[in-house]
């Protein structure tokens, strides 16, 4: 190998790296929302213990990864192609950090609700959690496979997140309002919904990045003007 090609060989390694610290952080998180929604579904109060835990190891390669980006940027330069994909890596590192923490929110209402007064069932919640979980796997599973198409249909699947909390929204007031009993449980399924909807949101934020990452194209708030940035190879 020549002298000119080892910086070029370690700058491609060190994304690989990077590229597993991310997918590693991916499949923690999503295993710890559908183990926080399932709990709220089982009211399980056992869950919440779990989930700090595995947040804790979320937390730390988040950090890992921050550093990770920090060095490529700084050390290696990269342009057009690989800065997109150093620059998703980043971002999705930034919304799974959060997803982890809301599933944490999830994991410890379970708890609460599990000592509350049962409240009839509500066919939203279990809903909500389907489509957010969906949701989350869709749009990791299209950063992995770069499927646009894919990333596309978590953006516009949102809306069915809100107005499924919108309707529990009314649902749970209107139990409080019959029934004084089930305030405390129907105040912790309003911030399960309120969690769910964010976790929702934040894989909206991924389905987005997968846009920027494989056409350079950037879709936020319903946008999708403008060129595309150039492709290309790395500067290293």
């Amino acid at each position: 190998m020549s002298p000119d090609q080892t910086p070029r060989r370690h700058f491609h390694v060190e994304l690989d790296t990077l590229q597993e610290r991310l997918l590693a952080m991916a499949g923690l998180v999503e295993t710890l929302i559908t183990n926080a929604s399932q709990a709220v579904l089982d009211r399980d109060p056992t869950v919440a213990e779990f989930a700090k835990r595995e947040d804790h190891r979320v937390d730390e390669l988040e950090v890992e990864i921050d550093h990770r980006v920090v060095e490529l940027l700084a050390l290696q330069q990269p342009m057009a192609t690989d800065l997109r994909q150093i620059i998703a890596t980043n971002k999705l590192s930034n919304d799974l950090e959060r997803m982890g923490d809301h599933a944490v929110n999830i994991a410890n209402a379970a708890r609460r609700l599990s000592e509350a007064t049962f409240l009839p069932n509500i066919r939203e919640l279990a809903e909500m959690i389907q489509i957010t979980r969906e949701m989350v796997s869709d749009s990791l599973g299209a950063y992995v496979t770069r499927n646009v198409g894919t990333a596309r249909m978590v953006c516009l699947t949102d809306d069915k997140v809100d107005d499924l909390r919108r309707s529990m929204y009314r649902i749970l007031v209107t139990h409080m309002l019959e029934d004084p009993k089930l305030i405390t449980g129907a105040l912790e399924l309003l911030l399960i919904s309120q969690n769910l909807e964010r976790i929702a949101d934040l894989a909206t934020n991924v389905a987005e990045d997968v846009v920027f990452l494989v056409e350079g194209r950037n879709i936020k708030h319903g946008s999708d003007r403008g060129p595309a940035l150039p492709s290309g190879g790395s500067g290293a």
